[in-house]
């Protein structure tokens, strides 16, 4: 997020499109193979995940046209002799890798679930191993606005600019691209289903990975066994609407941030109220909104600051350190972005953004016009002045000509848990109860604000219990404690 742009991005998604009916399953037709030996960069030492390929239709609508192959991954059960079936798995994005997630998933918390079911991993179409679109990029792509023009403006020239990086990307591989849906990845699934040769599916989704969820418990209810959607994503997909509701919780948080850290003055020196500690937050952004310093090939101004005031309750004590570090002329330590990569025989860089963009762009109902997304943003940061200037989604579908494919999600009758988290900025719990009003389920609380956390707390033996049995919870649990500052 880069205060006057409109631009960046990091969860959700889905759409639907007429169904194909898969073919009814029968032996597994998956070619396993070690995946450290196929897969580059994998590391040597796992010599249990296996890797393979499903080929599916690039567009479901032509079944017998064009074809592109999806990367999945498995560790067995282990304990064979208990095994009840798969659990396939998604963190989210959209845009993000998963063929990584069984090996997250046994080493977690919730590494219980891998003891009666085999765990399955997939990178979605258009991002890392699995078939992408080569997007070309030019230099001018990444061209800064004018430092004479003003806020408005330089967002106008950024949005522009996009606009033009967005058309070519689309013109790459018009096919592929519109494509890029969550229904028709919910669909891959089910062609990973049928390839398994397996009648049911279960399934983990994190973040726009429930959108997905939710699209397949639509169209292929019948194939669910049992479904478990951690920080759940709202029924609608509007971009607007996402940063309205994200700048609201955010909001709440960078308060409640400002009041831990009135408590530990002697550590910090911001101040000793929840107001005064709010001004020195906020004067200290627009310090670096207002005077950049460059340090190397990185970039310290507002975003930078921003990003350390709205992070979960879990990093507040390194979110505090590094403001302090800011705060008297040093540098802390920043983020890497990864590098683009697919296939194979490349090395793998966890996601691609323009499968994010398509994905939203290509479902949202969002507006397409500068002058209403900068109202909307003008208005965001009028109500929600600690938070609202950072609304990272209104604004990426610049120039986007493709049409507009919304979610439409429904109910179902397989076994469906929702876990909500109750200080969460990034999918607020009112999305939580939301999608249960439009899909149905039962809904765990956590009583925490980290993003898609279940798996890393001790409750996530309720998700254990869950795909074990079927047996959904209404119960809540507690988060990670809020850590100490360091002496």
């Amino acid at each position: 997020m880069r205060g006057t742009k409109l631009v960046v991005s990091l969860i959700t998604a889905a759409g639907l499109l007429p169904l194909a009916p898969a073919a009814a399953p029968s032996a597994s037709t998956v070619d396993w193979k070690p995946c450290a030996d196929i897969a580059k960069d994998w590391s040597p030492e796992d010599k249990l995940s296996e890797c393979a390929t499903v080929t599916v239709p690039v567009d479901y609508a032509k079944p017998d046209g064009r074809t592109i192959d999806i990367a999945v991954s498995r560790l067995k059960a282990t304990d064979a002799a208990r095994r009840k079936g798969f659990v396939l798995f998604n963190p989210g994005g959209p845009g993000q890798a998963g063929i990584h997630l069984p090996t997250n998933i046994s080493e977690s918390e919730a590494a219980g679930i891998g003891a009666d079911h085999d765990l399955i991993g997939f990178d979605p179409r258009g991002v890392q191993y699995s078939a992408d679109v080569a997007c070309p990029s030019q230099s001018e792509d990444s061209t800064e606005p004018p430092a004479s023009l003003s806020g408005k403006e330089k967002a106008r020239f950024v949005f522009e600019r996009d606009a033009k990086v967005n058309q070519r990307c689309v013109d790459a591989d018009p096919e592929f691209v519109r494509n890029l849906t969550t229904g028709n990845i919910a669909k891959d699934m089910d062609r990973i289903r049928v390839a398994l040769g397996e009648d049911k599916i279960s399934y983990y989704g994190v973040s726009w990975g429930t959108a997905l969820g939710a699209s397949y418990r639509t169209q292929f209810d019948g194939h669910v066994d049992k479904m478990l959607l951690d920080s759940v994503m709202s029924p609608t997909l509007d971009l607007a609407g996402m940063d309205d509701a994200q700048a609201a919780a955010g909001d709440v948080t960078v308060h409640d941030f400002a009041g831990w850290l009135a408590r530990y003055e002697s550590f910090y020196h911001f101040g000793t109220t929840h107001p005064e500690v709010l001004k020195a937050l906020l004067d200290l952004r627009r310090q670096f909104v207002e005077h950049p310093k460059v340090v190397g090939e990185v970039t310290i101004d507002g975003d930078t600051v921003n990003n350390f005031l709205g992070g979960p309750r879990r990093d507040w004590a390194r979110s505090a350190e590094a403001l302090v570090i800011l705060r008297d002329g040093g540098v802390p330590d920043l983020p890497g972005i990864p590098a683009r990569a697919t296939g194979w025989d490349i090395t793998p860089d966890g996601g691609n953004f323009f499968q994010q963009k398509a994905i939203l762009c290509n479902e949202s109902t969002a507006a397409r016009d500068f002058e209403t997304i900068w109202q909307r943003r003008e208005e965001r940061i009028r109500k929600y002045p600690a938070a609202g200037w950072a609304g990272s989604y209104d604004g990426m579908c610049a120039g986007w000509t493709l049409p507009v494919q919304p979610w439409a999600f429904g109910t179902g009758k397989s076994a469906l848990q929702l876990v909500g988290h109750l200080y969460e900025p990034v999918t607020p719990i009112g999305w939580t109860w939301a999608m249960r009003k439009q899909i149905g389920g039962a809904v765990l609380t956590v009583e925490d604000d980290h993003h898609g956390s279940l798996s890393s707390l001790p409750c996530a033996n309720k998700a254990v219990d869950f795909f074990s049995t079927g047996k959904t919870s209404a119960d809540s649990c507690s988060g990670l404690p809020i850590p100490a500052p360091k002496a």
